[in-house]
């Protein structure tokens, strides 16, 4: 089954470059840096972050989808 987890947004500015992440879970953040390869870092370095955090969660509860065990 396919999910997506991440719609993504890099716009140029005057000033640099502006990037948009879009899920379920964190809504939108944006990013701002006047390079793309640290803006791309920076939304990259995040979205490990969350997917991390999500899977960790998700590991605390191992014995059901309700997390409960008789």
């Amino acid at each position: 089954m396919e999910e997506i987890l991440y719609n993504i947004e890099i716009h140029k500015e005057h000033a640099g470059y502006l990037g948009k992440i879009f899920s379920d879970v964190d809504g939108v953040k944006e990013f701002r840096n006047e390079h793309l390869d640290l803006l791309l870092r920076d939304i990259t370095i995040d979205m490990q972050l969350a997917l991390d955090e999500f899977s960790t969660r998700s590991t605390d509860f191992p014995d059901g989808p309700d997390g409960f065990h008789l």
